[in-house]
């Protein structure tokens, strides 16, 4: 475990609940009548629901920004960013970004926000929906020292969705590899598509290769599948589960929250 994941998280396994944010100035599903003010209030309702149901920390994401992109819009950044601001004094968690799928606007809006951690696909090459993509991990950590947030934990993402990877080595091969080269403070583990779980096959590889480096399930947990998870990984990231209905794109039902954080407290024992 890195200084920087326990300085965030403790030496609990951590809960990372996802804050999906409305689909932001610029993207096709915008809604331009409810405007950002929608956005924010949407962000509100959801992180407060979140809080009250104990989870461990919170993540902002661009979930509604479709199709994504590796580049993003300034105006998502900064619209972002904006938003983050209004809700400041409501987060009582730690907090963490992620821009779909563009590392540097994390970085860049982690610094502007004080967020204390970033998720994102850091390494790898792939074929994907949005085309070839082949991200910069040195770049991105250069980026953030550049920065001066040396403290920013960077949670690598190294099972990408709604792509394949052409490094055909296994996938624990892979985690391992990325470890070594780019000095990630936790890997992530993920299924194919958003709320698409990750195998559990592929949890236990990726941490019988680090049993020292937190790994966390990135995907898919649900309430019948939490205890289980928990019982491979350092930790999880959660949203769909936690939406009306199991639906990724409804707000958070504050019952389901609270219910996933109470198999959570069992599973901890």
């Amino acid at each position: 475990m890195t200084a920087r994941f326990k300085a965030v998280f403790g030496e609990n396994k951590p809960i990372i609940a996802m804050v999906h944010l409305g689909a932001l100035p610029g993207s096709p599903l915008h809604d331009h009548a409810g405007g950002i003010e929608a956005i924010v209030e949407g962000a509100r309702k959801d992180l407060r629901a979140l809080v009250a149901a104990g989870f461990d920390a919170v993540m902002f994401g661009n979930e509604n920004d479709r199709p994504y992109e590796f580049k993003v819009d300034t105006a998502s950044t900064a619209t972002m960013a904006y938003v983050i601001g209004q809700l400041r004094s409501e987060i009582t968690v730690p907090f963490g970004v992620n821009v779909l799928w563009d590392p540097m606007s994390s970085m860049a809006l982690a610094a502007a926000t004080g967020a204390r951690f970033v998720r994102e696909i850091f390494t790898g090459t792939y074929a994907s929906d949005m085309g070839p993509w082949t991200p910069d991990a040195g770049a991105a950590m250069r980026y953030r020292d550049r920065l001066n947030r040396q403290d920013l934990a960077m949670l690598y993402n190294v099972s990408a969705e709604f792509a394949y990877s052409l490094d055909q080595r296994p996938l624990a091969d892979r985690a391992r590899s990325a470890v070594f080269s780019s000095i990630p403070d936790a890997i992530l583990v993920s299924g194919s598509i958003t709320g698409e779980a990750a195998r559990m096959v592929d949890l236990e590889a990726v941490k019988k290769a680090l049993p020292t480096t937190p790994v966390l399930a990135n995907t898919g947990v649900k309430h019948a599948t939490v205890k289980d998870v928990l019982k491979v990984a350092d930790g999880c990231i959660v949203g769909s589960s936690l939406k009306v209905d199991g639906d990724t794109w409804k707000p958070v039902d504050p019952e389901r929250a609270k219910e996933f954080m109470r198999l959570v407290r069992e599973a901890r024992g």
